[in-house]
C-alpha cells in the first residue's frame, strides 16, 4: 500500500491552506514543521485535525500548536510546539507498540469511498475525537488480492471520516461475528457479506500489520466493571464505588460524569441508587452497572421515668412541681425534635417539669405528652410519644383572718402576765395561726406584726408596760399555735394612737355584731374597750387586722366593762 504522488501533494497544499488560515488570526508569519514518523502510516493531526498520514513536511503559522503522532496498536504521541521561526523544524517520531493482541469473536467494516476523495482521510470509530483514530481510509478499502482490514468487535459501531477539520461521513454501522460491512461513504449505503476469514483465523490476533500493499486493524473491545462496597448502607452512610475499564477513551458515571476510566469514589446516596457505568473506546461502548440500596428506615425509642408526677399551686406560686427524665435513642437519623422542647441530639436524657394546662383552682389529673420525631435527609422518619400523668392541687392563696385582739382592763398584770387572754380572743388567735400557717407555704418570708394598746387611764409609762404585756402574751398564745417566735415582731404603742370617737362610731356602725342595746348608750365605756386591743398586720401584704369589737363574744362584757374585772371572773372566761 502506498499512496498516489498526486494525492500525497495535493494533501500537502490542502495542509498549508488549511493551518495557514487558522494561523492567520494569531501571525501572517508560517514557518514549516519536517515530520518523520514510524510506523510509516502513522497518521498526524494538529490543533485536533485529521492532516494526514506518513512522513510530511507541514506549513504552520507562527504560535503555539498541538501536535498528535497516532497509529492504532501503538502508543500515541502527544506534544505541543511552538512555531517562531520561518526554518524547517525537524522531528522525529517513533511509536512504540502497545496493547495485547486481541481475541474473537470479529467482524469486519470494509469503507468505500465512491466519488468522494477521501483515500487519506482518519477514520475514528466510536468518537470524534483524535484519540478515537483507528487508520485512515486507503488501510481499509481493500478486498481484492491483499486485504486492507478494519477488524472490529461485533456490535454497533460509529464511524466517523474526517479530515483537515472537515468531517466527510458519520453514521452508525452494525457488524455481526463473521460478517464484512461495505461501507460506500459517497452514499452511505452499507452491504453485509459473509465474512468466514474471520473465523477461520484462530488464536489472537496482532493490533496491527501492514505490508507492501496490506494493512490489518484488529481493534480490541472495550470492558468495564463497577462495584460498591457495601452495596447496602443507612441513611447518610458512605460506600465506596470502584471501577476499572480497558481500552477505554471516556467513562461516564450517572450522577457524576465525567469519571477517570478506572478509579474509586466515596457516595452517600439518600435513595436506593443504579450507578450506571459506561467505558467507550474504538473497540465499541460498553455499560455495566451496580446498585447500592439505601436504608431510609428510622429507629427510635422514647422513655419516660417516672410516669407520674405531683404538682401543687397555690395562688401564682408553685409549691410541688415534680420531675421526670427522658430517655431516648435514634438510630438511621440525623435530626431529632422532641415536642414541646425542641430540637434536641439523636440520643440523650433530659429532666423535664411537666406542668399543668388547668389555670383554674380545684383537683389536677392530667396528662402531659412527649413526642419524640427523628427524621433522615433519606426521607425516612419515626414518631415516639410517652405520656407522663400529673396529679396534684391548685389552691386559692390560704386566708389568714386578721382581728384584732381585746383585753380586760388592767391584765395581763405584773402579777398575772398570763392572764387576760379570754376564751373568744383565743379562739380569734387559733383561726389566725392556722390560717398564717397555710399562708407560709405559699409565702415563706411572712412575718407578723403585733401593735398593742391600752385606754388612756393610767400614766403613760404604765400603759406602755401594760401594752407590752399583752403583745407578749399574745405572741406566746401564736407560737403556742405552731408559729416560730422569729416570725412575730411585737411593738408596745401604750396610749399614743389612740382611736377617736368618731371612727370608733364608725367602726360599730359597720361592725357586724352590734353592740347590745344595754351598753349601746355607754359611749365612754365603749370607747375605752376600743382603746384594749393588740393590732395584727401580715408585714408581707401590709393587711391590717379589722378593728370590730366581739360584741357577740360570750366574754364580751368583761372586755367592754370599765372597772378592772377579778382575777377569779377572767380565770373562769380564759
Amino acid at each position: 500500500m502506498r499512496f498516489q504522488a498526486i494525492r500525497t501533494l495535493l494533501a500537502l497544499l490542502a495542509t498549508a491552506v488549511l493551518l495557514s488560515t487558522a494561523a492567520y488570526a494569531q501571525d501572517t508569519r508560517t514557518g514549516k514543521l519536517k515530520i518523520t514518523v514510524y510506523p510509516e502510516e502513522a497518521y498526524t493531526f494538529v490543533d485536533g485535525n485529521a492532516i494526514g498520514p506518513g512522513n510530511r513536511t507541514l506549513n504552520l503559522g507562527f504560535g503555539d500548536h498541538h501536535l498528535m503522532v497516532a497509529n492504532y496498536g501503538y502508543k500515541f504521541f502527544e506534544q505541543d510546539i511552538s512555531v517562531d521561526s520561518e526554518h524547517p523544524t525537524p522531528l522525529n517520531v517513533k511509536l512504540e507498540r502497545a496493547g495485547a493482541d486481541v481475541a474473537g469473536p470479529r467482524g469486519r467494516i470494509q469503507i468505500e469511498t465512491g466519488d468522494v476523495d477521501a483515500g487519506d482521510a482518519a477514520v475514528l470509530l466510536n468518537g470524534k475525537k483524535p484519540a478515537y483514530f483507528v487508520g485512515h481510509v486507503d488501510e481499509f478499502n481493500n478486498e481484492i488480492f491483499a486485504q486492507q482490514e478494519l477488524i472490529v468487535p461485533p456490535g454497533t459501531h460509529q464511524v466517523t471520516v474526517t479530515r483537515h477539520g472537515q468531517e466527510i461521513w458519520s453514521g452508525m454501522v452494525p457488524v455481526q461475528a463473521d460478517q464484512r460491512v461495505i461501507v460506500n461513504i459517497s452514499t452511505g449505503r452499507q452491504i453485509n457479506k459473509d465474512w468466514p476469514r474471520g473465523s477461520a483465523r484462530a488464536g489472537a490476533m496482532r493490533r496491527f500489520e501492514a505490508g507492501t500493499a496490506t494493512a490489518t486493524v484488529v481493534i480490541a473491545p472495550v470492558s468495564g466493571t463497577v462495584s460498591a462496597n457495601p452495596v447496602r448502607i443507612n441513611c447518610s452512610q458512605p460506600t465506596q464505588l470502584t471501577w476499572t475499564s480497558a481500552e477505554t477513551i471516556d467513562a461516564d458515571m450517572s450522577g457524576m460524569s465525567p469519571v477517570p476510566v478506572a478509579g474509586q469514589k466515596t457516595v452517600s446516596p439518600r435513595k436506593t441508587t443504579t450507578y450506571e457505568f459506561t467505558a467507550t473506546g474504538p473497540g465499541g461502548v460498553t455499560k455495566t452497572s451496580t446498585t447500592v440500596e439505601v436504608n431510609p428506615a428510622v429507629q427510635s425509642t422514647l422513655g419516660a421515668l417516672p410516669t407520674e408526677v405531683r404538682y401543687r399551686q397555690i395562688g401564682d406560686k408553685v409549691i410541688e412541681q415534680g420531675s421526670t427524665t427522658l430517655n431516648w435513642s435514634s438510630a438511621n437519623s440525623d435530626a431529632a425534635t422532641l415536642t414541646p422542647l425542641g430540637s434536641v441530639p439523636l440520643s440523650g436524657t433530659q429532666s423535664v417539669k411537666p406542668a399543668p394546662m388547668q389555670k383554674g383552682n380545684g383537683p389536677v389529673d392530667e396528662v402531659a405528652r412527649y413526642t419524640l420525631t427523628a427524621t433522615n435527609v433519606c426521607g425516612g422518619s419515626e414518631v415516639k410519644t410517652v405520656a407522663v400523668h400529673i396529679k396534684g392541687t391548685i389552691e386559692p392563696i390560704p386566708a389568714v383572718l386578721l382581728k384584732s385582739v381585746f383585753y380586760p382592763t388592767d391584765y395581763p398584770d405584773k402579777l398575772n402576765p398570763e392572764l387576760g387572754l379570754v376564751a373568744s380572743q383565743r379562739e380569734t388567735l387559733t383561726t389566725l395561726a392556722g390560717g398564717f400557717i397555710k399562708y407560709l407555704e405559699y409565702d415563706p418570708e411572712a412575718k407578723l406584726s403585733l401593735r398593742s394598746y391600752a385606754d388612756p387611764r393610767g400614766g403613760a409609762k404604765f400603759n406602755e408596760a401594760l401594752a407590752l404585756r399583752r403583745a407578749e402574751l399574745t405572741k406566746r398564745f401564736l407560737v403556742s399555735q405552731g408559729i416560730t417566735a422569729e416570725r412575730i415582731e411585737v411593738t408596745a404603742i401604750g396610749e399614743k394612737e389612740l382611736l377617736d370617737g368618731k371612727l370608733i362610731a364608725q367602726l360599730e356602725a359597720q361592725n357586724p355584731n352590734p353592740i347590745p342595746e344595754a351598753r349601746a348608750h355607754q359611749k365612754s365605756t365603749t370607747e375605752l374597750a376600743y382603746q384594749r386591743r393588740v393590732d395584727i398586720v401580715l408585714t408581707s401584704t401590709k393587711a391590717e387586722s379589722v378593728r370590730f369589737y366581739p360584741n357577740n363574744a360570750a366574754d364580751s362584757k368583761i372586755l367592754w366593762q370599765k372597772p378592772k374585772p377579778s382575777r377569779k371572773l377572767v380565770e373562769k372566761n380564759q
